[in-house]
């Protein structure tokens, strides 16, 4: 009703109280500063974190991080992040992240909570980051990745962290993850995130000797864009994962994929290996396996989760026999068959290899969503008549 035609002022009190509720209500459903990041990150409540630091951190244990590059400046990585090495032929900073995805990985691995208040799963250890990002050309990428991974096998880390996918088996890569897992390695690999868009093999996660990770939801279930098969090995939270902003914008953004789950899986033996640093490869992957939430099916493993989700609190708690030092507890996984030596897959100058997240950018590379958009709709719908309070567009936890 128009102003003037007959409730007067009390309407207009009633109609700012209306508005002034519902304003109420959109704010209580924003994050605030009071809301911490890590009362956000699901995935630590769910996996026991604070429970297993008491036990191990990550420390003396080192990832590396073979992705985009790693942001060393951001508050929450500071001290725990190598002197790294440039594989892209990009000029500049060795150590800069091209867009974003690296340091988001090493945040899930190593993050400390001292700056910003982001966690990662093993905040004691530490990220050696290997940049690979932004390689256009097919042979290059090949030889940027195929590097970076022998490069991550002669260096002191334990694990090599892959949140990479793609359709094709690069020829000298196989040869440099062999090469990585005699140097007693262990390589993780996110499957991919187009499980519901026919499901393709995904490299490397499907090379032999590479544990395949896929993602599981809130509801600890496996989500249906996350690829099945063979070639997953293990499983960990990948949906609503949440962590400051590294897309070049400020605030909190959310993402899912399997890149995330790798970050999780890499940080989990991490904490392991920590607590038995006598331990090899095989013992620690072993135990991984044996103390991860298995099927509900009560098959020991299935093609949506492999041998089921890490559990590494478990793993930390009652690890049980570690088992031979020297024989792998996966020798039955080949995955997809590999292709002749020196073949390619039809070559191209297409980018072949991308982060493991299903949301793309305008690159085809990455992009994060602010988690307002993801925890507020309902209640913008309520307060769309009054939009013109929220004009500028808001970010959870602004800097």
């Amino acid at each position: 009703m128009r102003r003037g035609e007959g409730f007067g002022s009390g309407t207009r009190r009633a109609a700012v109280c209306i508005i002034a509720a519902l304003c109420a209500l959109a704010a209580s459903a924003l994050p605030t500063e009071a809301d911490t990041i890590r009362s956000q990150q699901w995935y630590l409540d769910a996996m026991h974190a604070d429970e297993m630091w008491s036990t191990s951190t990550g420390a003396d244990v080192t990832v590396a991080v073979i992705d985009s590059g790693v942001d060393a400046t951001r508050s929450d990585l500071r001290g725990q992040v190598l002197t790294g090495k440039d594989f892209s032929g990009r000029s500049g900073d060795p150590g800069a992240d091209t867009d974003g995805h690296g340091t988001r990985m090493a945040l899930f691995i190593a993050g400390t909570g001292k700056g910003e208040g982001a966690f990662g799963l093993a905040p004691g250890a530490k990220i050696l980051p290997l940049r690979v990002g932004g390689v256009q050309n097919f042979k290059e990428q090949e030889a940027a990745i195929t590097s970076a991974i022998r490069y991550a096998a002669d260096s002191e880390a334990k694990v090599i962290n892959i949140s990479m996918a793609g359709p094709e088996q690069f020829s000298g890569e196989v040869d440099a993850i062999n090469y990585a897992l005699s140097k007693g390695k262990l390589v993780f690999a996110g499957v991919g995130n187009t499980g519901d868009k026919g499901n393709p093999v995904q490299y490397p996660a499907a090379t032999r000797g590479v544990v395949g990770v896929a993602a599981v939801d809130r509801q600890i279930k496996a989500v249906p864009w996350s690829q099945r098969g063979p070639q997953v090995a293990l499983a960990a939270p990948g949906a609503d994962m949440v962590a400051p902003c590294t897309d070049g914008t400020s605030g909190l953004c959310a993402g899912d994929g399997t890149s995330d789950a790798t970050a999780l899986t890499s940080a989990s033996a991490a904490l392991l290996w920590s607590a038995h640093p006598d331990w090899t490869a095989n013992q620690v992957l072993r135990v991984l396996i044996n103390t991860a939430g298995g099927p509900k099916s009560g098959e020991k493993r299935s093609d949506s989760i492999g041998y089921g989700v890490v559990r590494p609190r478990i793993a930390l708690q009652n690890p049980g026999d570690p088992g031979p030092a020297d024989v792998s507890p996966l020798p039955e996984l080949a995955a997809a068959k590999p292709p002749a030596p020196g073949a390619t897959g039809g070559g191209g100058d297409s980018v072949h290899r991308q982060a493991a997240e299903p949301e793309k950018d305008s690159d085809g590379l990455f992009s994060q969503r602010n988690v307002l958009a993801v925890g507020v709709a309902t209640t913008v719908i309520l307060v769309a008549g009054a939009s013109v309070l929220f004009t500028r567009r808001r970010r959870a936890f602004p800097k």
